[in-house]
């Protein structure tokens, strides 16, 4: 799924918090945009030097994948990269990243990774410190009810996606 039109660009002279909440809002559109395709409410923006580069979200339940969490869609659908772009990138996401997509985000040397909420679900915030990287989680509250209403309404698909039985 690469865009083919550019994404939105932040307006000019943001604050660095201007420019957080502005990014994460563009993965919180992709996490309605799961939801409202029957899937999980998880999205994701790979930010390369303030222009966001692609967006992603949890399309496990729309394409059958085991793997196609938000951020590991998204840094899919940025495509092929030179290290050096990873190197220079953010990563939001709505959730705070299950291992796998720690995984993906460690091997490329994303540096930093701006979550959205942790209190619904958290594995991997410790591990990523500990790899280096800045883990900044700004307690979103549109971000929690996504996610509340995901537990609350898809239980079965939530309990699928983290790997748990229900």
């Amino acid at each position: 799924m690469t865009v083919s039109h550019p994404l939105p660009a932040p307006p000019p002279d943001c604050s660095p918090e201007e420019l957080d909440a502005f990014f994460l809002g563009l993965a919180i559109e992709q996490a309605q945009i799961g939801w409202d395709e029957g899937g999980v409410p998880i999205g994701a923006a790979l930010v390369h030097k303030g222009r966001a580069i692609a967006v992603g979200r949890n399309r496990r339940v729309q394409l059958g994948s085991p793997i196609r969490h938000g951020e590991t869609d998204c840094i899919d659908n940025a495509g092929r990269l030179p290290a050096s772009v990873y190197r220079e990138s953010t990563l939001y996401t709505t959730l705070s990243p299950c291992y796998m997509c720690a995984g993906t985000s460690v091997l490329y040397e994303i540096p930093r990774i701006v979550v959205g909420e942790n209190e619904s679900f958290q594995a991997s915030e410790a591990w990523l410190r500990s790899m280096g990287t800045q883990v900044d989680v700004v307690g979103d509250a549109t971000c929690r009810s996504l996610m509340q209403r995901m537990i609350a309404e898809r239980p079965q698909i939530w309990f699928e996606d983290i790997g748990e039985e229900g």
